[in-house]
């Protein structure tokens, strides 16, 4: 009986894990269609104003 629950809260688990896997993996494919549909409609360029360059030098 002991292994019976042991295996069905195990199987719960995973899928309660697999669940938020799915989850997270729709969040990003709704991030980058979202940024697809941004660079489509032109907002490339202006989407990276605030971004430093690499080499711009601090002294």
């Amino acid at each position: 009986m002991f292994e019976i629950e042991l295996h069905r809260l195990r199987h719960d688990d995973l899928v309660r894990q697999a669940e938020a896997e799915r989850r997270v993996r729709e969040a990003v494919r709704v991030r980058r269609a979202a940024r697809r549909g941004a660079a489509a409609r032109g907002a490339g360029p202006e989407s990276h104003t605030r971004r430093r360059s690499w080499f711009a030098r601090t002294a």
